[in-house]
């Protein structure tokens, strides 16, 4: 199971909680998911069909509109490999920030263009710290309405909190790089 691709248990997870297209999914990965995980066109479409080819999603065209769509759907198979997938411990957890990479190197080029990377993630965290405040409210005030609504709170709430600390270390860093590069 290690060796099986993350994107086919992300796909089937969306789809235990209703049937989505292609293009749904990607939508659902770029916005509700996008903190946590992401993912291509390049890789969702050839999942779904290799979910599909496999037994553990279906697939039908609507065309109830001009523009056929084909909404996937998964099955009692897919169900039971993602509920076995759920119950093996974590491979890895892992952070990747471009900003952290560029700040360890920025000896080359200096406190200035540190402190532009600096602010430039604080910026892109302090516009996005309002939709998951936002998610927060909205899922607990739907609590009762679907049982999934208490695990998407508690990645909100890592999120709030996660957002929070990078906020509080910007803060620090940038104190820090103007008081060492001044003194």
């Amino acid at each position: 199971m290690a060796t099986e691709k993350k994107i086919d248990y992300v796909i089937l997870g969306l789809l235990s909680h209703e049937e989505l297209t292609g293009y749904e999914i990607k939508k659902r990965m770029d916005t509700t998911l996008k903190y946590f995980w992401g993912a291509s066109y390049g890789s969702i479409y050839p999942a779904l069909s290799d979910l599909v080819r496999r037994g553990f999603a279906t697939k039908k065209e609507d065309t109830q509109n001009k523009r056929n769509k084909l909404i996937y759907t998964i099955t009692d198979e897919g169900r039971e490999y993602l509920k076995e997938w759920l119950a093996v411990p974590v491979e890895k957890d892992e952070l990747r920030y471009e900003t952290l990479l560029k700040l360890f190197f920025g000896n080359e080029q200096g406190a200035e263009q540190s402190l532009l990377h600096i602010k430039s993630f604080e910026g892109k965290i302090k516009k996005e710290l309002p939709y998951l405040l936002g998610a927060e409210q909205t899922l607990k005030n739907c609590l009762d309405d679907d049982t999934t609504h208490k695990y998407y709170l508690l990645t909100v709430q890592f999120g709030i909190k996660t957002y929070n600390a990078y906020l509080e270390w910007c803060e620090e860093a940038k104190k820090f790089l103007t008081e060492t590069e001044n003194g």
